[in-house]
């Protein structure tokens, strides 16, 4: 005997459930509003800060770190600020990162960012504590990052035991940077950040300016990628070096 259709269908599982949905009155949607324009506001006001955070390392013995890494992409005036910053602390060394400067060939003296920034931390009074170049190869993407496992891995060739350091970087790129040297070194080593203020845009009003809009927001969006999407492989891994090229036998 054949069944009916409709007593097949009741034997089919249920995909869809009906169920009461509530939506805000007028003056409930005005709250709404009101509340998720006053949490844009303060978010606003805030994360310029929260991106350009000061947070030096405390050190084992609670006195700060002792090592210095300095970002060479830096400016001129962002390398001033770095080299007062060494005079406020108890730092031994400083290191400077970096990798190829291609971005225009003619008169350029330095192969690296971290060879310039080097040179200028030098001419210009560093020299109470050594000033190491520690180049990083060429990479078209993840370069904070391969710029801290290249200084990791300098700094067991050297036999440097490093607990703590500070990462001294520019403006809102600070958190990132300090975020992309935590991944590379480990729960191990403690990383503080210092970073120098911007001079074209208040870092507390970004939005009054194009250039504090497109570097905050910008920002913002690269520090949500690389908390999400960026996985490094394990420590020495092919993953982790692929750009770094292997030493000659």
């Amino acid at each position: 005997m054949r069944t009916h259709p409709s007593t097949e269908l009741h034997h089919l599982p249920t995909l869809f459930r009906r169920r009461p949905i509530w939506l805000p009155t007028l003056w409930g949607a005005v709250l709404l509003c009101g509340v998720a324009g006053l949490l844009f506001v303060l978010g606003a006001r805030t994360v310029g800060g929260y991106l350009s955070r000061n947070d030096p390392a405390g050190g084992s013995d609670g006195l700060g770190a002792r090592t210095l890494v300095v970002e060479g992409w830096l400016d001129e005036t962002e390398l001033n600020d770095a080299i007062a910053a060494l005079g406020r602390g108890r730092y031994e060394r400083v290191v400077t990162a970096g990798g190829p400067i291609d971005s225009w060939q003619e008169g350029i003296v330095w192969p690296t960012f971290a060879e310039r920034a080097a040179s200028y931390l030098i001419r210009h009074g560093v020299g109470a504590v050594p000033v190491v170049a520690v180049p990083a190869p060429a990479s078209a993407q993840d370069r904070t990052f391969l710029s801290a496992v290249v200084i990791r891995e300098w700094a067991a060739r050297e036999h440097l035991r490093l607990d703590a350091l500070d990462l001294f970087s520019a403006g809102v790129h600070a958190r990132r940077s300090r975020l992309a040297f935590r991944m590379a070194f480990g729960p191990g080593v403690e990383v503080g950040v210092l970073a120098a203020a911007p001079r074209r845009y208040d870092v507390d009003r970004w939005w009054l300016t194009s250039e504090g809009a497109k570097s905050v927001l910008g920002e913002l969006l690269s520090l949500t990628w690389t908390k999400c999407c960026f996985w490094p492989g394990a420590a020495g891994s092919h993953e982790e070096l692929w750009a770094v090229p292997k030493p000659a036998p």
